[in-house]
């Protein structure tokens, strides 16, 4: 059976999510009524604006120590929570909830700012007890979204970590990471920074549907060339791989970025947790409705029979034929591109003599 009865609706340009959906910890939800679409259709008016808000917040505390084994980071900050690029997929979705919106089109266009995130960063890493560690850019929403283009407050967190020479990683699907290439170049004299570009597809319309306001993939291939060249190391995740949409393409984009100079491809298959099915499954009846439910019971397939798996260890890599189809894939593609290569670790040794903003002579 069909889990999916709308026979028309209107997209909604340039977002991933064509809804939104319930917060679960809200008693009281909202909705459009058909009265209320009739009237703005009587009188020419939209329902929905469709704008990005900008919110300052204001926390007291930047870096966050990650407690989950299986996502290959200790620490990480974010700089903004929720996310304009809008990926439909996005694992992050779910956190919006807890600051008191939904994770469907809230989490595209209710966009909060930590503008005080440099100066928190600093005060953090300046502590006595503070052993260096690197610190992933990125860990939950991209740190080079839109907004960063006009905030530049990423900019000024990676001018913190030269100053203090600190270790430091990033996660993002945006060419804009370019911007910063004199930061990056000089962070990566002494081993101080690595950089993971998210690369889902080689397909533009795919990119274009499932996540409408990130680089190309052309440009983010670019990125990766550009970055390498400069030494500076980077790891190109397709994350996540989704049975169907773009699990046929493992091979070639890792051999595309082994030849940008990548040092390393690594991979995930989706999960669909918490509020993520729903969103997840409404985008894909509207946008690619001829494998709707061909996609959805190949992702179950990989979870046990649900979209949702929070089974560590398990949740990354899926279980059953069609996850070990693809995890043999991405072994595959990295014995044939990438055997040689390596992402180097990160230098952790120079930030003890710099704590106080300059190198000690004794």
């Amino acid at each position: 059976m069909s889990r999916f009865n709308s026979e028309s609706y209107s997209k909604i340009k340039g977002r991933g999510a064509q809804k939104n959906v319930h917060n679960r910890f809200f008693e009281l939800s909202h909705e459009q009524r058909d009265d209320f679409l009739n009237y703005c259709a009587i009188e020419g008016e939209q329902p929905d604006q469709n704008k990005t808000e900008y919110l300052k917040v204001f926390p007291k505390t930047i870096v966050n120590k990650v407690k989950s084994p299986d996502v290959g980071m200790a620490y990480s900050m974010n700089m903004y929570q929720g996310c304009e690029h809008g990926c439909v997929y996005c694992y992050a979705r779910n956190s919006h909830e807890f600051w008191g919106y939904g994770a469907g089109l809230d989490f595209e266009r209710k966009i909060l700012v930590k503008a005080d995130a440099p100066k928190l960063l600093e005060a953090f890493i300046k502590r006595k007890s503070w052993q260096a560690h690197p610190i992933v850019m990125s860990g939950n929403t991209d740190c080079y979204q839109p907004a960063e283009k006009k905030l530049e407050i990423t900019r000024a967190c990676l001018e913190i970590f030269l100053k203090y020479k600190h270790p430091a990683s990033i996660i993002t699907k945006n060419a804009l990471i370019l911007r910063d290439l004199d930061l990056l170049k000089a962070l990566a004299k002494d081993h101080l920074i690595s950089v993971n570009m998210s690369i889902t597809s080689l397909s533009e319309d795919t990119r274009r549907i499932m996540e409408p306001r990130t680089a190309s993939i052309k440009k983010r291939f670019e990125a990766v060339n550009l970055l390498s060249e400069h030494g500076i190391p980077v790891n190109v995740m397709m994350a996540p791989i989704i049975p169907s949409i773009n699990s046929h393409e493992i091979l070639a984009l890792a051999k595309l970025a082994s030849e940008a100079g990548a040092s390393k491809f690594s991979h995930s298959i989706v999960r669909l947790n918490g509020a993520i099915g729903q969103i997840f499954a409404d985008w894909l009846h509207k946008s690619l409705p001829d494998r709707a439910e061909k996609v959805l019971h190949q992702i179950e397939d990989c979870h046990g029979g649900t979209l949702s798996d929070s089974r560590l260890g398990t949740r990354m890599r899926g279980e059953g034929q069609i996850a070990k189809q693809i995890n043999d894939l991405g072994k595959l593609a990295r014995l044939k591109y990438f055997k040689h290569k390596s992402m180097p670790c990160l230098n952790v040794d120079l930030h003890e003599s710099y704590k106080d903003g300059q190198l000690r002579l004794f």
